[in-house]
């Protein structure tokens, strides 16, 4: 009688691959092809001369377009840029979410609205980037409303560059990446937040624990998980932030270039036909992706003795 059973359970794993078998197949048209085409093309020299009228390559070039990455000192102040703006974006981001997310999930509290504000905070996900972009150019150019508002008031004699400093274009480029993602945040750790057993708090109230201990000794703790994924997702987002600050600066990632990106930069190469460095690019960024998203992961993970 077992035998017809265990025949059943292969014939039901079989059709399990059948199903599976469409993602494998877009994934790897979509994902696997791409990634290796990457790769091979990396270590070729393929580019055009005289606005692309003239064709150089493909020849095999070895590691060249790496040797020639790294010599130019670009690349650490566009990866640092990148990394600064993703801060700055991120820590209030997770500050703010963590905050709403504990207000909406506490029972203790009964929020009214609650739906109304969770779709108010999570509707600027909605919205295109570069909408978002252009909004923020009108709103804080020279002669923009907030410059006006701010003369006005008296807090300023005339208007501030905004996209004339440095840290007034990362802070809006941060600005924008933190209204766009936090309402997408909240709802996650929120959905945590609720999946936590209420006896534990109950148990801690009976205890005498206060607000900050119960934040901090049992959701911090049982939310782990969900903040890993949020930094890991968020991270590979950062590295590959592109629309904000390409439409914000017009692509030129000024001032002095301290707002350039490293898909800004791997886009320039891109536009001017450079596959062989785009393609190193590509590599680089990949691997800095997946190592950093390793660090995370293994220095948030569970330490077992």
């Amino acid at each position: 009688m077992s035998s017809p059973k265990k025949g059943n359970v292969v014939k039901y794993n079989k059709w399990g691959y059948i199903f599976l078998l469409p993602f494998i197949i877009v994934y790897a048209i979509f994902q696997i092809v791409p990634l290796f085409t990457t790769i091979f093309n990396s270590f070729f020299e393929n580019y055009r001369l005289m606005g692309g009228l003239t064709q150089v390559g493909p020849n095999w070039a070895g590691f060249k377009n790496y040797i020639e990455m790294f010599s130019n000192g670009d690349l650490v102040d566009y990866f640092t840029n990148t990394m600064i703006m993703w801060v700055l974006g991120f820590v209030p981001q997770i500050i703010v979410s963590l905050l709403l997310g504990a207000w909406f999930s506490d029972p203790s509290l009964r929020l009214k609205g609650q739906r109304f504000f969770k779709t108010v905070i999570y509707l600027p996900n909605l919205i295109m980037a570069s909408a978002f972009s252009m909004l923020f150019f009108t709103l804080f150019q020279d002669g923009g409303p907030i410059n006006s508002v701010l003369i006005s008031m008296g807090i300023l004699d005339a208007p501030f560059k905004f996209f004339s400093n440095a840290w007034s274009v990362r802070s809006l480029v941060a600005l924008m990446n933190f209204l766009m993602w936090f309402g997408n945040t909240t709802i996650l750790l929120m959905a945590g937040m609720m999946g936590i057993d209420p006896s534990l708090f109950e148990a801690a109230e009976v205890d005498g624990a206060t607000a900050t201990q119960v934040f901090y000794k049992i959701t911090l703790p049982l939310l782990k998980p969900i903040l890993i994924y949020v930094m890991i997702t968020s991270l590979i987002g950062g590295l590959q932030m592109f629309d904000v600050p390409q439409i914000l600066t017009n692509g030129s990632g000024d001032p002095m270039r301290s707002s350039m990106t490293l898909i800004m930069y791997l886009n320039k190469h891109l536009f001017s036909k450079n596959y062989g460095m785009a393609g190193a690019l590509s590599v680089l960024l990949f691997i800095i992706t997946a190592f950093m998203s390793f660090l995370v992961f293994k220095f948030s993970g569970n330490k077992e003795d």
